[in-house]
């Protein structure tokens, strides 16, 4: 009892420092019919005509009246709330009407899809309950995926948060909600556990190649964690190779991370940052070094399964002594739309209803994290294209469900690694300290409301869930 309280009262402290600090601061025919879209022209006052279905522009125009509406509403929309302040029926009813305008673009019924998209624009909201909220998304994904990108309201649909925006927005998701926090903290517990396994022969030098370090708001807790096993006499070496999409996101890294790490005086610490893309070549290594790949949120951003296998082989070729894999859990074909739409209105309905557990429902900070981080996600999922290359025009995360990952490390290569009582029990006091409103679950067969965590594949793998539904999965590998 003692060591569960010690151990929680570390990881708080951990936890403030993070949060304080600035480091936180057939195929073809589908295809086509996808591609001819309904083109917005102010100078064409025809009717649009499309695939024998005549759509005027009054339709196309009261849509976009009523998505401006919703936008200029500065309260809770009380649309899908009964008399009796029941909202699960009228929730379930704009669930279906999402579905049901999902599946007239699929097919192509432009004049369904825009009565239907001008319905549910009426009755969405940005600030009312999640079922609200994540709709109105989605919506926005749907509308814009009748337009061509040539249109302005095709512009103004999709229009992109600047990069301020959306770093404020992942900061603040960050702090409120364990998502990303659990997955940094296992795969930084599994790091740390490995380096001290081999610290009689590794002098002392951990080497962490970050394969997407991003804001690298994963590596303070790793850094506070080394310097706790250091002294002013016998400091330990870490280095971190981080890849990035720019020069600019690398150096802003950098320059948080080394000021980060100032504070701890028995640590030796180095940033390389190499765009992505970058040959491994020019990589520095240090005798006898602990080096471990880190493939946190990384593999679901490469476009293509070649790719992920050229990834998983160079990583193999490295011979790092651990791997850590962190991925969010689910199954989006990109070959089939609805398939696609389904599982994600699943996923992104847990992720907007898990912040009704972190943030007030009149929260900015809400506001910021779904409309520049979780709804551009989903704009982009459903607005993706697939070019006659089999290459696609429109990022969106390639997210698979851990068997099938687990499958593709262990044909290239890899085996799983247990994962430590010490990781299970640290995700478990995470959870208890950033969960707020609802109760916490550490048991699998135990589906009730709140954030879960449990351990998979024979305590391989650390699962966060939500409810019924699995967010991320964390698991550490070796090559064999």
């Amino acid at each position: 009892m003692e060591d569960t309280e010690e151990e929680e009262e570390f990881l708080a402290l951990r936890l403030a420092i993070v949060a304080s600090d600035s480091c936180i601061s057939d195929d073809k025919q589908r295809k086509r019919k996808r591609i001819t879209r309904v083109s917005l022209n102010s100078s064409n006052i025809s009717p649009y005509h499309h695939e024998g279905c005549c759509v005027s522009e009054g339709k196309i125009f009261r849509l976009l009246q009523m998505r401006e509406q919703m936008l200029k509403l500065d309260h809770k929309r009380k649309g899908v709330v009964d008399e009796d302040g029941n909202n699960n029926n009228k929730g379930l009813n704009l669930i279906h009407l999402l579905l049901i305008t999902a599946t007239a673009v699929d097919e192509n019924n432009v004049s369904l899809a825009l009565e239907n998209l001008t319905e549910l624009y009426q009755t969405v909201s940005l600030t009312g309950d999640s079922v609200q909220r994540v709709v109105a998304h989605f919506a926005d994904g749907l509308a814009a995926r009748l337009l061509t990108r040539r249109s302005p309201f095709y512009e103004m649909i999709m229009k992109q948060p600047t990069d301020e925006e959306e770093f404020l927005a992942f900061t603040d998701l960050y702090r409120v909600s364990p998502y990303f926090q659990l997955a940094h903290f296992t795969a930084n517990q599994a790091i740390l556990e490995a380096f001290e396994e081999q610290i009689e022969n590794n002098n002392r030098a951990l080497h962490v190649i970050d394969f997407d370090v991003s804001y690298g708001f994963q590596w303070p807790s790793l850094i506070q964690s080394l310097s706790e096993k250091a002294t002013n006499g016998n400091r330990i070496s870490f280095r971190i190779t981080g890849f990035g999409k720019s020069i600019e996101e690398l150096q802003e890294t950098e320059n948080r991370l080394v000021s980060f790490s100032k504070s701890f005086r028995n640590l030796v610490f180095e940033f390389q940052g190499l765009i992505r893309g970058s040959r491994l070549v020019n990589i520095r290594k240090k005798k006898h070094e602990t080096v471990a790949a880190n493939l946190v949120f990384h593999l679901n951003t490469l476009k293509n399964y070649l790719k992920i296998s050229d990834t998983l082989n160079l990583v193999r070729s490295i011979k790092p002594t651990i791997v850590t894999l962190v991925e969010q859990e689910g199954s989006r074909s990109p070959r089939n739309f609805l398939s696609r739409f389904m599982e994600s209105l699943h996923y992104f309905a847990a992720m907007f209803d898990s912040l009704d557990d972190c943030l007030p429902q009149e929260s900015n900070k809400r506001l910021s994290i779904e409309k520049n981080y979780l709804g551009k996600e989903i704009k982009s999922m459903l607005n993706c294209d697939e070019s006659d290359n089999g290459n696609y025009d429109n990022y969106y995360p390639r997210y698979e469900r851990m068997e099938t990952w687990k499958a593709r490390m262990e044909s290239h290569g890899f085996g799983g690694i247990k994962m430590s009582s010490k990781s299970l029990i640290q995700a478990k006091l995470l959870l208890k300290i950033r969960a707020h409103y609802c109760p916490l679950q550490f048991d699998e067969e135990n589906n009730n409301n709140g954030f879960k965590v449990f351990e998979r594949d024979d305590g391989k793998a650390i699962s966060l869930g939500w409810q019924d539904r699995c967010l991320l999965t964390a698991s550490a590998w070796h090559c064999v």
